[in-house]
C-alpha cells in the first residue's frame, strides 16, 4: 500500500512538471516558525485525529503529501499550508434504482440491484476521481443495463448468481484505478409487464396440467398391469376366487347395508355345465344381518 501511495505522489509530481519551488519552502518555513512561536497553543490547530475506519489524505500547498494517507490515530498538519480530506474505509451499500432494460429476446423489464463497495486506496479515490461514490453508483446503473441487455428473459429469472458475478467483475475492473473495490452485487427484483405475467402464469398452469395427466396415465398403466397380474394368480388357484368372494362380502357387510346379495360360486356353475344338465340361472340369495 505504501508503494502505491508513493507512486501516486510521484505521478502527481510528474503531472505538475516541477518540484516545490523556493516560495513553497519559504511559506512552509514561516508556518513552522509560527507554530513554534505559539507553542503549545498551536497544538490545537496542528494535531488531528482520525478513527480506526478512516484515513486522511493530506495536500501541502496543493501537492499530495508523500507517505500516503495518514491514520488511524493522531497526525500533524501545518496550518495555512496543509489541507486534508477524511476518507471512510468502511463497506458502503448502494441500492441501484430500477432500470428499464430491453433483454436480448426483446422483452422490457425493470430490474434493480444492491451493490456493496468500499475504498481500498484512500489516496487514489481522492486524487484520481472527483467523487468516487457518485462515479461508482452511476457506473453500477450503467453496468446493470449493459450486462442484462445481453441476456434472455429466462436467463435473468433463473441465473441471477451468474449475472451478479459478471457485474461484480466488470465493476471491480473499472473502479480499480479509483481506489474502490466492489465486494458484492446482488440482483434484487425483476418486474415484468402485466400481460407477460399473465402469459407466463397461463403457460405454467398448462405445463402443470400436462404433467398431472401424464402422472395419472402412468398410474392407470401400472394399476392395469397389477390387476392383470392378480387375475393370472387367481386363475391359477380356484380357491383364491372363493377367498376373494369372502373378502368382498366382508367389506360390504362393514358398510352397514340392510341387504347383502352375492352370486352362487362359479365352481358350482362349472360343475353343472360339465354334467350337461339344464342350466338354471343362478338365483341371488338375500341375507339380512341382525
Amino acid at each position: 500500500m505504501e508503494e502505491i501511495n508513493c507512486s501516486a505522489s510521484r505521478l502527481a509530481d510528474k503531472a505538475t512538471g516541477e518540484a516545490p519551488g523556493v516560495c513553497s519552502f519559504l511559506i512552509t518555513a514561516i508556518s513552522i516558525f509560527m507554530i513554534l512561536l505559539t507553542f503549545p497553543l498551536s497544538l490545537i490547530c496542528t494535531i488531528k485525529v482520525v478513527q480506526e475506519y478512516e484515513r486522511a489524505v493530506i495536500f501541502r500547498l496543493g501537492r499530495l503529501l508523500k507517505g500516503g494517507a495518514r491514520g488511524p490515530g493522531i497526525f500533524f498538519v501545518i496550518p495555512c499550508v496543509d489541507s486534508y480530506t477524511k476518507v471512510d474505509m468502511r463497506t458502503l451499500t448502494f441500492d441501484v434504482p430500477p432500470q428499464e432494460i430491453l433483454t436480448k429476446d426483446s422483452v422490457t423489464v425493470h430490474v434493480d440491484a444492491i451493490m456493496y463497495y468500499k475504498v481500498s486506496n484512500a489516496t487514489s479515490c481522492i486524487a484520481n476521481v472527483d467523487d468516487y461514490g457518485k462515479s461508482t453508483r452511476l457506473l453500477a446503473a450503467t453496468t446493470l443495463r449493459n450486462v442484462l441487455g445481453t441476456k434472455n428473459l429466462g436467463d435473468i429469472l433463473s441465473d441471477r448468481e451468474s449475472i451478479a458475478h459478471d457485474m461484480q467483475v466488470s465493476l471491480d475492473e473499472a473502479t480499480d484505478p479509483w481506489g474502490v473495490q466492489v465486494e458484492r452485487v446482488e440482483v434484487k427484483d425483476v418486474r415484468l409487464p402485466q400481460n407477460l405475467q399473465r402469459a407466463m402464469a397461463a403457460e405454467a398452469e398448462a405445463a402443470r396440467e400436462a404433467r398431472a395427466k401424464v402422472i395419472a396415465a402412468e398410474g392407470e398403466h401400472k394399476a392395469s398391469r397389477a390387476l392383470r397380474h392378480a387375475a393370472d394368480v387367481i386363475n391359477e388357484s380356484p380357491a383364491a376366487m372363493q377367498l376373494r368372494y369372502l373378502q368382498t362380502l366382508n367389506n360390504i357387510s362393514a358398510e352397514k347395508n340392510s341387504t347383502i346379495i352375492f352370486p352362487v360360486p362359479v365352481d358350482i356353475i362349472s360343475l353343472i355345465l360339465n354334467r350337461k344338465e339344464s342350466v338354471v340361472p343362478p338365483t341371488p340369495v338375500a341375507i339380512t344381518p341382525h
